[in-house]
Parts: structure tokens; C-alpha cells; sequence
């Protein structure tokens, strides 16, 4: 069942602490403004995802996405564009929620990043200390709604329309 995605003011975010697990999201752009997605290791279906990951206790939003873009595809060569105007939310679908963090969070709020890949492809590695991905691609960003799994759906559109001055 897909919930409503929705920006968090600051005051409500402080509220929720308990219910969604802070994280940030990096929407990674080459020269061509494709967008970057990779598909998950832990899925065993044809869903991509552009990076994401967990902030870490007394770290920056903007050092956690530098920091989890080396851990998730091997290279840190981006420039930072703008970041999304407040916090968004997903809510895990009922038959996670209770997997994911053992049950602790009822899903994810992200701090989103639109990044300039300024690397060459050959510097992606996705073979890191921990992979997350199994193959990755470039694609259009009109077609990231139609590549995510469909709980985060809502969640790529309000990205795609945040960051559409850039696109």
C-alpha cells in the first residue's frame, strides 16, 4: 500500500524522531543530466534507485551523501547543486515495516541532494566493501517513476519536481 510522501518542516521533523529514520538521498547527474540509478542487490526484481543511505549520529546531511555515495558507488567526484527545501518522508509498506531496523521506524525522511557527476564512468565501482548495487545506468529523468520500486514513487516525483530547474 503506498502512503502519502509529504515535505517536513523542521519543527515536525524533531517530532518524528522516533518514526522515520533519518537519511539522505543524492540525485547524481552527468553531463547529459541523466540521472544515475543502480539496482539493489537485496531485491531480486528489475526496481533502481538513485543513491541513498543513513545519516549517522552528529553528521552532516551534506557529509552523510558524500560519505555514502563513496560506500555505495566507489567515488566521491561530485559537485554539490542544491538540496531539496525540507525533509521528505515514505512510509514502508506493511509487509517491511516491521523487517527493516528490526520494526523500529515506520520509514525513511531524506534530505535530498542534486549533485554533478564530474568523474568518468569508469570511476563508478560498485564492487565496495559493502555492496548495495549489482549494476548501474544512466537514465532520463522521466523515467525514474517507472524504474522505482512503487512505494517510493511518490517520493521520485516530489524529487523530480523539486529539483526540475535543473533537468
Amino acid at each position: 500500500m503506498m502512503k502519502r510522501t509529504e515535505k517536513m518542516s523542521d519543527t515536525d521533523r524533531t517530532n518524528a524522531v522516533s518514526l522515520y529514520r533519518d537519511g539522505v538521498g543524492m540525485m547524481v547527474l552527468n553531463k547529459h543530466d541523466q540521472v544515475f540509478v543502480a539496482r539493489r542487490i537485496d531485491i531480486p526484481s528489475n526496481y533502481w534507485q538513485m543513491p541513498q543511505g543513513g545519516v549517522e549520529p552528529n553528521e552532516s546531511p551534506r557529509a552523510s551523501a558524500l560519505r555514502e555515495l563513496e560506500e555505495e558507488i566507489g567515488t566521491r567526484k561530485v559537485r554539490f547543486l542544491c538540496e531539496s527545501h525540507g525533509w521528505l518522508t515514505y512510509d514502508f509498506p506493511e509487509e517491511l515495516a516491521g523487517k527493516l531496523w528490526n520494526g523500529a521506524y515506520r520509514g525513511q525522511r531524506q534530505k535530498w541532494f542534486a549533485l554533478r557527476f564530474s568523474g568518468v564512468d569508469q570511476e563508478i565501482n560498485l564492487q565496495t566493501k559493502h555492496p548495495e548495487f549489482v549494476e548501474w545506468k544512466w537514465a532520463a529523468p522521466s523515467q525514474l517513476p517507472d524504474l522505482i520500486i512503487p512505494f517510493k514513487r511518490e517520493l521520485y516525483l516530489q524529487i523530480l519536481r523539486e529539483f526540475s530547474s535543473l533537468l
